[in-house]
């Protein structure tokens, strides 16, 4: 059991506050946002998602920015109540159509009325958007999305303040179109978050996939719908490379290491044509969720060269080539590489007629940061610097210096070539609104390179 739950802005602002218990001090809010900012322990910058100030259990996530907070003097299970937080998150987003800052003050009636359903006296009731339905009477005040940072079903999936391109699911489940209709619709991602680890000398270490496709429905009457993948997807290691682009489909084949599906999904005909037949339930929802372990083309390559050019200098060079075809884009791009401790001053210089870069010197923690606002596919972009010592070098400066590591969103591609081949609606109706394509992202989980 929890004994309270409450969401605060990136200031630190209360935007909700429920207390189920009355077990835990007045303030818990201001105590926990005080300890997250000035973080210091360990060694490490940020706070981790659980930790026990005074007592009191602290539990918390990062969604699109807002921090989704549970206390508790129990000791519960971390990864329940974490999940406890994100479907939270799902069903205020599935409610008010856009999660912001902005949205949860305008319907903070709303919002405390699917606290009190979602949980009572700690206890977990539901966190199902269909099954709120009967017990929620309140109307979503919608929030325009147009002057707001676009948040897709997949930024529900990422710590921090980054966010995902736009997508038009943005608007509240419950929630009509001008004239009282309803929004006939159903939206697919296929979200796939990468982590790699390249050697100093540029070969893969480490690699992985951890996908999810993600599903949004506005469809009335919760028609069953059928959903196909690749003919030649794989369950388990059968000793296929990925490489193989002998498939039927033209894709390469897909091997999947594991996976699981939702609850309403049936899976009577996955093994013999790849397909999953399902009624959506309102809102979204993860399909399917599964992980990649074996080798694939990773979308960048990145290359670090480090030479001494004297007694108290030293030039870096940072390279980033990325690996996808020339129609793709990647967007919100973040290179960060930690320098030596006795590193003074750097000066950087960027290609000519660069747009859209923008690089900075974090001398609290000696690191280097460097933003560039898209990169396209096939291209190259570099970086040189000179870093300038208040003291004569002593010991291995490539050694003090790095790993490099790289956090960006690519739109419309996924390396492991998981394609949701086409999206069947058994009992068609002339107001439903089918579109015959699929949003694919792939995001950085970890990325790095060795220096």
């Amino acid at each position: 059991m929890i004994s309270q739950f409450f969401v605060l802005s990136q200031r630190g602002d209360n935007i909700v506050f429920r207390d189920y218990r009355g077990d835990i001090q007045k303030g818990s809010a201001e105590i926990f946002f005080r300890k997250v900012k000035f973080w210091k322990e360990d060694g490490k910058e940020e706070a981790p998602p659980v930790f026990n100030l005074d007592g009191v259990n602290y539990i918390h996530v990062k969604v699109v920015g807002l921090l989704f907070v549970a206390t508790t003097r129990n000791n519960l299970p971390p990864s329940l109540v974490l999940e406890l937080l994100q479907r939270v998150a799902r069903v205020i987003k599935d409610y008010l159509g856009v999660l912001s800052e902005e949205s949860l003050r305008k319907n903070f009636v709303l919002v405390y009325e699917l606290l009190d359903e979602v949980i009572d006296f700690g206890y977990v009731q539901t966190t199902s958007t269909e099954l709120l339905k009967s017990y929620i009477f309140n109307e979503p005040i919608v929030v325009d999305a147009g002057r707001l940072p676009s948040l897709g079903p997949a930024a529900l999936f990422m710590q921090g303040t980054t966010r995902m391109p736009g997508t038009a699911v943005t608007k509240s489940v419950v929630a009509h179109e001008p004239g009282g209709r309803k929004r006939e619709e159903i939206f697919v991602d296929v979200i796939e978050k990468i982590s790699v680890t390249f050697s100093s000398s540029g070969y893969i270490l480490t690699s992985e996939i951890d996908g999810t496709i993600q599903m949004k429905s506005y469809l009335s009457g919760n028609p069953e719908i059928r959903v196909a993948f690749n003919d030649d997807l794989t369950i388990g290691r059968g000793g296929k490379s990925i490489y193989d682009y002998s498939g039927s489909s033209g894709s390469g084949a897909v091997i999947l290491d594991d996976c699981n599906f939702h609850e309403s999904v049936h899976l009577d005909s996955f093994d013999v044509d790849r397909t999953l037949s399902l009624v959506p339930p309102d809102g979204e929802f993860p399909v399917m969720n599964y992980r990649i372990t074996q080798e694939f083309k990773p979308p960048f390559r990145i290359n670090t060269l480090i030479e001494e050019s004297g007694n108290y200098k030293a030039e870096v060079i940072l390279k980033i080539r990325a690996e996808f075809p020339s129609s793709v884009t990647a967007n919100t791009i973040v290179i960060e590489m930690p320098l030596p401790t006795y590193t003074a001053r750097v000066n950087f210089e960027l290609e000519p007629g660069a747009v859209g870069q923008r690089t900075d010197f974090k001398e609290s923690n000696k690191r280097l940061e460097w933003s560039l606002k898209k990169i396209v596919g096939e291209s190259e972009h570099t970086l040189r610097m000179k870093l300038t010592f208040p003291q004569e070098l002593h010991g291995n400066i490539i050694k003090e210096a790095g790993p490099v590591s790289m956090t960006f969103t690519i739109p419309m591609y996924n390396p492991s070539r998981l394609q949701v081949k086409y999206l069947q609606i058994a009992k068609k109706t002339k107001t439903y609104n089918p579109y015959r394509w699929v949003r694919y992202v792939t995001q950085a989980n970890s990325y790095v390179a060795r220096i």
